[in-house]
């Protein structure tokens, strides 16, 4: 999982790590705003997804543009429950010991997706590793329902590294999803502090193996954790080699004092110079800023991909 913030810390003083790792204190930038929450269009999704008791990662990981994108009608869809596996450092979604998984979801993401007339749709999940298919089945099926009853509908997969089995993930793939998204998160140094379970060789073998069998690809990586400015041109070189097709970047917030704490604010001008450093390594499209998250105008990355690709 990897929607990475909280709500919590847009209106709180953030702890950060000094140089000589002492605890202080830094007030939020005005370069990180998000907008409240509120409209008719907003509270027509939340009305959906409320009715068909859905997760969405917009709500369970508080995301700070929640009440951006719902008031566009977009959301991202979160399956197999709201409890995650895997303890990351970073994430605010639950975790612990899941509960058995509603086979039932599959249909009710498909009808919200057809009742909000959705032309791209964002799937993410927890990691369940307790499942001997880490969930993998309930994913085709999901994939499957939402182009049936949408069948003009795009959609784009965040997934788990699932353990890099790629049988597994070929049971997904099946499916025929249009953009394969899986986020290394952060620099090789911090893959361990920041992921825990997850890490770069795993990382790696899904995106790799879904480029060979024709996807395109995509990724993210948080700024912010005590990553230095080189760590980061050689992340976005090894993506680039990788042959993944997006990469989005955006600053990573504490969701709450139990996290990892922020290390710096980058700003937007530095952001704005990564995007421009993976351009020229080859990636084929880097969205990058305070507030960009994975699934953040999703549509319009694709839609532009697509384009180049036509």
């Amino acid at each position: 999982m990897s929607e990475f913030i909280s709500s919590q810390v847009l209106t709180a003083v953030t702890p950060l790590q000094s140089p000589g790792g002492i605890r202080t204190a830094l007030g939020k930038p005005a370069w990180l705003k998000a907008k409240i929450p509120g409209g008719t269009e907003y509270s027509q999704v939340k009305a959906i997804v409320d009715k068909h008791e859905l997760h969405t990662v917009c709500d369970s990981a508080s995301c700070p543009n929640l009440g951006e994108c719902w008031a566009k009608g977009t959301a991202t869809f979160m399956i197999l429950g709201n409890t995650c596996t895997r303890g990351c450092g970073f994430c605010d979604v639950p975790k612990g010991r899941p509960r058995e998984y509603d086979r039932d979801e599959p249909a009710r993401v498909a009808e919200s997706v057809r009742l909000m007339k959705l032309k791209y749709a964002v799937i993410t999940s927890v990691t369940r590793d307790d499942l001997p298919d880490m969930g993998s089945e309930v994913w085709s099926e999901t994939i499957l329902a939402v182009k049936a009853a949408a069948p003009n509908c795009k959609v784009e997969v965040l997934i788990p590294d699932f353990q890099a089995d790629l049988a597994i993930l070929d049971s997904v793939l099946g499916a025929q999803p249009d953009i394969l998204n899986h986020n290394f998160e952060t620099v090789t140094r911090l893959q361990r502090s920041v992921r825990g379970r997850g890490n770069i060789r795993d990382s790696s073998a899904v995106l790799a193996h879904g480029k060979r069998r024709g996807f395109m690809t995509k990724t993210s990586l948080m700024l912010g954790l005590g990553e230095t400015p080189e760590e980061i041109r050689d992340m976005l070189t090894y993506i680039a080699s990788l042959q993944v097709d997006i990469v989005t970047m955006g600053q990573y917030l504490q969701p709450t004092r139990d996290h990892l704490p922020v290390n710096r604010f980058v700003p937007p001008e530095e952001f704005e110079a990564f995007r421009q450093f993976a351009l020229s390594a080859g990636v084929r499209i880097c969205v990058a800023g305070p507030m960009v998250r994975s699934s953040y105008h999703a549509d319009s990355q694709s839609a532009q991909l697509f384009t180049q690709t036509a």
